[in-house]
């Protein structure tokens, strides 16, 4: 084989490392993870970072390994993480998958991509490859999806994310919410603040672990988790686009939106130093055109009454109030289509096929 695989040691490795995709896919398409990401994680003594180089000493994959107790507990047997995994070609695929293989001896199966689990960041995308990414989903060429199922791995959590185009309708008509409810149920709706964002982390927080916990791929996020996954949110947030619902003072129901600031990720490469991060805070209102929705949900025991009607009217409202144009989302689960449904009203389509992949092992 023409394709040796070695781990990252130096800040030379690290860079090759961070670029690799950045030379294999194309760049109105492919939006990088930041590097500060990475770099933190080549820190870690849990993650491993892995380049395949050909014979000629060039970059042409990359992968990260790495174990979750809790991802083990959840779904009830023992499991090699992998992600960030890009390849050039099917020899190259075949050798990341077989350090992971080697690597999860010990285990049951191999399982990713992801960084570092499924409701963080990852996944491989099996349709519109036309389309491009955007922040905190993925984007890879055509034949990713065929690679992976060739070498023996099976799709997980199929999903889709969304697209919807506009926001030319009326929000009462698309969500039809009785007002009167919010006096005689004790409903209050609250928005996000950048000033006050680190206080409402924990809010947040505890709705969400509630909202997801029955989800089959979904562990529960700490404060430290989120606080790294949410750093540097505060300065780009739009106030309007973060809602959560509380009934007599309790949080109920929530939807995380953000400004979309993909290009902007695509234009630096993903490197968000000191610099670039002052650049994206005095242009970010360039960035209030498109907007994804990361995340939402309504905790047990008030599922069904309608809340994430009442905070997606005022979601569509907010956005069309704020001249945006497009709403995203994140990976829905197909056998989740209540979740789905919020898009459809909106006129929305499903934009990437999604799926993570897993394969036993022997």
């Amino acid at each position: 084989m023409s394709v040796h695989v070695t781990p990252v040691t130096d800040r030379a490795g690290l860079r090759a490392f961070c670029d690799l995709p950045l030379r294999l896919h194309p760049a109105d398409r492919y939006v990088p993870l930041a590097d500060a990401v990475i770099a933190g994680w080549h820190r870690s003594d849990s993650v491993e970072l892995f380049l395949a180089r050909d014979a000629s000493g060039a970059a042409v994959g990359r992968t990260i390994l790495h174990r979750s107790a809790k991802f083990d507990a959840k779904l009830g047997r023992r499991h090699q993480l992998f992600g960030l995994t890009e390849f050039r070609d099917e020899e190259t695929a075949a050798a990341l998958f077989d350090l992971a293989a080697d690597r999860g001896r010990d285990t049951d199966a191999l399982f990713g991509p992801v960084g570092l689990l499924p409701n963080q960041t990852g996944g491989v995308i099996t349709s519109g490859f036309d389309e491009r990414g955007f922040i905190d989903s993925a984007w890879n060429p055509s034949h990713y999806p065929s690679a992976y199922e060739r070498h023996g791995f099976t799709r997980r959590f199929e999903a889709d994310t969304w697209l919807c185009p506009q926001f030319d309708a009326d929000p009462a008509a698309l969500f039809p919410f009785d007002d009167t409810r919010l006096r005689s149920e004790g409903l209050v709706l609250r928005h996000g603040s950048r000033r006050r964002f680190t206080a409402q982390l924990p809010i947040l927080r505890q709705m969400l672990n509630a909202s997801f916990a029955q989800l089959g791929y979904y562990t529960e996020i700490d404060a430290d988790e989120l606080a790294a996954q949410t750093d540097g949110l505060a300065y780009l947030l739009d106030e309007a686009l973060l809602l959560w619902l509380e009934k007599d003072g309790r949080p109920v129901a929530f939807v995380v939106t953000v400004p979309d600031v993909s290009e902007f990720f695509m234009k630096v490469r993903g490197r968000l130093g000191v610099l670039n991060q002052l650049r994206l805070l005095l242009t970010r209102g360039r960035y209030r055109r498109d907007a994804v929705l990361i995340i939402k949900g309504t905790v047990p025991g008030e599922q069904g009454r309608g809340y994430l009607t009442l905070l997606s009217r005022e979601l569509y409202r907010n956005l069309r109030a704020g001249g945006y144009r497009t709403l995203r989302s994140t990976y829905v689960e197909r056998d989740n289509p209540a979740s789905a449904s919020q898009y459809r009203r909106m006129g929305g389509r499903p934009l990437h096929g999604y799926t993570f992949y897993e394969r036993g092992v022997a």
